[in-house]
């Protein structure tokens, strides 16, 4: 695993080293808001789509407009999935988990995709987990 913290925004999101944020809860922890994690689901083909975190403030945005909103931790701002990508994800249904502690949003896809990064054709793509991991011969940890 590469240092993160020397690696910019490209090479994390495009390239081929692993870069794991194994301080991401930490910064969640400390962003001075009430957050639960929330998974993003696709509601047609099960596909998981995104993880976020939701503020009651989100919540309720998503609840009330029907489209998925959730407390931006690095902007540290409500962020309205879609509102400048035109992507937006239309809440079909909110699930919570057992210990009342995480969401699950099942949604559909407005646009052609929901990550804020493209693919190699400069599209959207549909979800955020678009790469693989793995181990091999010469590394115990990359993607594949």
């Amino acid at each position: 695993m590469n240092d993160r913290a020397r690696m910019n925004r490209h090479d994390i999101e495009e390239g081929v080293a692993l870069a794991l944020d194994f301080d991401k809860l930490d910064k969640v922890a400390t962003c001075g808001q009430p957050l639960v994690p929330v998974a993003v689901q696709d509601a047609d083909n099960g596909e998981l789509l995104i993880l976020a975190y939701a503020n009651p403030e989100a919540l309720q945005y998503s609840l009330d407009h029907r489209v998925a909103a959730f407390w931006s931790t690095s902007r540290n701002e409500l962020w309205i999935k879609g509102a400048t990508s035109g992507d937006y994800l239309d809440l079909v249904e909110v699930r919570v988990n057992c210990e009342q502690n995480s969401l699950l949003y099942r949604v559909r896809r407005r646009g052609q995709g929901c990550c804020h990064t493209q693919d190699r054709h400069n599209r959207t793509r549909p979800g955020c987990f678009y790469r693989r991991l793995g181990k091999t011969a010469d590394a115990p940890l990359e993607f594949i």
